[in-house]
């Protein structure tokens, strides 16, 4: 259909109008007819120029709806393509709808990358950070040495020890990088095997007593009668429970503990890491995954770490498709729990 300006529009209808009446005026007064004729005659036209109308505005504003209608349909929501809704004859009743719908999904995209943004701006500032400070602890080592330290015995050797530990701990973050990377890419594949998770546990705790003799934490653990047999990738879950411990550890109080625990749940096993240390306030748990992130900043750095342990232990975890969660009260200890699949 041929569409018009709104202003040319509206004079033609009304150019529409003025005819009509003037052909009923001509009739009426040409011809001598009843009273209730006449009546009929006019609603007759009167309702000839009402439906007119209709028919006509109707298709105008479908004409120019539908474009912008149909785009609105066939744009992609979260990288899949909207399954077209069935033909309706009414599109104007409809439209409403439809617009109300993408617009909540632009809003909801929209502040989906807002949020991606934010966190890429702080991922990028915590890695600066993180690797800012041992690179200035090598610089004004070296510097120091090379300023008259390096023939001092009492300075080179301790300073090359100190550079040594800057290195390891800068070879450490982009290792540790490299792994949640390689994880969340599907690059890393893991080698599942068959292996006892109770005897694991126990070399886990071996690993760490002598940091958990230092700060007096007791590890509490009840090991079954039986083997209990588990099917993941040994490697990455020693690495998950050395994390979960190690955090149990520095975080913990003296004379505190870290307990294990496992509970059956049929197919899988549920493995619960506990400790009664500072615990973690409930503003910052919804965030103790992500990288980088601290909780109590001044403390996590004189503990040491990477700062990326939990996140690579949420990555390890789901890249088994299992679940980790976390439940913690400040003073009272945080208490982490996953499933792993039994070997059958």
């Amino acid at each position: 259909m041929k569409t018009y300006p709104i202003r040319l529009l509206a004079f033609y209808l009304v150019v529409i109008i003025a005819v009509l009446c003037f052909v009923e005026g001509v009739i009426l007064v040409g011809v001598s007819l009843p009273v209730w004729l006449s009546l009929l005659l006019v609603l007759l036209m009167l309702g000839g120029v009402y439906f007119w109308i209709v028919y006509l505005l109707t298709h105008y504003i479908n004409h120019k709806i539908e474009p912008i209608y149909k785009v609105i349909r066939e744009i992609p929501i979260h990288g899949s393509t909207v399954k077209q809704p069935p033909h309706h004859t009414n599109e104007i009743a409809d439209v409403h709808k439809e617009v109300e719908q993408w617009a909540k999904n632009q809003t909801q995209e929209i502040t989906r990358l807002k949020d991606l943004e934010r966190y890429r701006k702080e991922f990028v500032g915590n890695v600066s950070h993180e690797l800012k400070t041992p690179i200035f602890n090598i610089q004004g080592y070296i510097l120091t040495l090379l300023e008259g330290g390096l023939d001092d015995p009492k300075i080179n050797k301790l300073y090359l020890r100190r550079t040594e530990k800057s290195i390891d701990r800068m070879i450490s973050i982009v290792e540790d990088l490299e792994s949640i990377t390689r994880l969340e890419s599907g690059i890393l594949r893991l080698r599942l095997e068959s292996f006892d998770i109770g005897k694991m546990v126990e070399e886990v705790f071996d690993m760490e007593q002598m940091m958990a003799y230092e700060r007096e934490i007791q590890f509490i653990f009840d090991r079954p009668d039986k083997d209990i047999l588990v099917r993941a990738d040994k490697k990455r879950m020693m690495e998950v429970l050395s994390n979960l411990v190690a955090n149990g550890i520095k975080y913990g109080k003296r004379n505190g503990f870290v307990k294990i625990t496992f509970y059956d749940l049929k197919d899988h096993l549920m493995i619960e890491v506990m400790d009664n240390g500072i615990g973690i306030d409930k503003n910052d748990l919804p965030r103790i995954f992500e990288r980088f992130y601290r909780v109590d900043k001044s403390r996590s750095r004189e503990q040491g770490g990477t700062g990326l342990g939990l996140s690579i232990v949420k990555h390890i975890i789901e890249a088994h498709k299992q679940t980790i969660n976390v439940k913690s009260e400040v003073d009272e200890g945080t208490t982490f729990t996953f499933t792993l699949e039994k070997a059958k």
